[in-house]
């Protein structure tokens, strides 16, 4: 747990406790992007044309692997199973940092950031010393309801994973699908929420259902997630990803679809800040400290100096310069 003084370096920096209401201004290459974090409200001033000295230096949204610990073993999970878990102390200084530099939001992921100890305690603090938006994306089988009560004006969104229905879902993630059903009906309590869904040739008959369940328990939200190859398994195959597109498209539910950006080709999207792409739209912090440019990658550039900006400056470079 952490100590009293803890989060001392952000407010050294001069993060004060802040409001709890503040709208946020984003400058970029898209014009000026109005957001607020309590209500989810985004406006875009597209006719706003913005000299690129001023554009925001951190992406929009970086998530955070806080553990690589996981008490699943998902067979298509790509988390690096080495033990490596953040210091939330270094946490502090990134977010603080992320925050003065234009970012609006941060995902704790991992493995399974509810077995990482002091996620209350990091929730709290983003909360209250920096005006960033905080989701957390998890199995929601540790989400109980101390744990709910724990987090409860702490977290803005939470992304529950759900790959498969029913004996599918239990036969890739052990455990109990009717447990799930019941944290899905609870986690209104402490806030919106979305449902991940991991697509492979197994989960994508359960599709219908799982849209279904989703619009019945109140998701906010539906992620498609085509699965991706790690370096034990080859990923969706094409005959899939072909059904998958089909599927997508003839969709009429009442629950927005959302898309990750790997296996987004072919599907109709809507990208309201084209200007942003790459690292201003989106970057990865790995559980052992190195800033990626998706969790899906095998390299990144290690933070050092605790300071995440001159790391993503780096990592910018290194691409630009066709190095790796």
């Amino acid at each position: 747990m952490l100590q009293p003084g803890s989060y001392r370096s952000m407010r050294d920096r001069g993060s004060e406790l802040i409001p709890r209401h503040r709208v946020r201004l984003r400058a970029g290459p898209s014009g000026i992007h109005i957001f607020d974090r309590h209500t989810g409200l985004n406006v875009l001033l597209d006719e706003v044309t913005v000299p690129s000295a001023s554009w925001a230096l951190a992406p929009r949204f970086v998530s955070l692997a806080l553990t690589n610990a996981c008490d699943l073993s998902c067979p298509y999970c790509y988390a690096p199973k080495n033990h490596a878990v953040l210091d939330p102390e270094r946490v502090a200084l990134w977010l603080g940092d992320l925050d003065k530099h234009g970012c609006l939001g941060v995902g704790f992921g991992g493995g399974e950031p509810t077995l990482y100890r002091p996620l209350v305690e990091v929730c709290r603090s983003a909360v209250q010393y920096t005006n960033l938006a905080v989701t957390l994306t998890t199995h929601a089988h540790r989400l109980d309801d101390r744990m709910i009560a724990a987090l409860s004006g702490s977290v803005h969104f939470v992304r529950i994973s759900m790959d498969g229905m029913g004996r599918t879902y239990e036969r890739l993630r052990g455990r109990s699908f009717a447990l799930l059903r019941q944290r899905l009906g609870e986690v209104r309590a402490l806030c919106p929420f979305g449902i991940n869904y991991v697509v492979n040739a197994q989960t994508l008959p359960g599709l219908d259902d799982a849209t279904e369940l989703a619009a019945a328990v109140g998701a906010a939200e539906f992620l498609l997630l085509p699965e991706q190859p790690t370096r034990t398994t080859a990923g969706v195959d094409q005959a899939t990803l072909a059904a998958f597109r089909h599927w997508v498209h003839g969709y009429r539910g009442p629950v927005p679809l959302s898309v990750s950006e790997a296996g987004s080709d072919g599907l109709p999207k809507c990208d309201p800040t084209p200007g942003e792409t790459g690292l201003r739209a989106y970057a990865h912090v790995s559980a052992l400290g190195v800033l990626k440019r998706s969790s899906y990658e095998p390299k990144g550039v290690t933070i050092v100096n605790d300071s995440i900006i001159e790391a993503l400056q780096e990592l910018r470079i290194k691409y630009q310069d066709g190095q790796e």
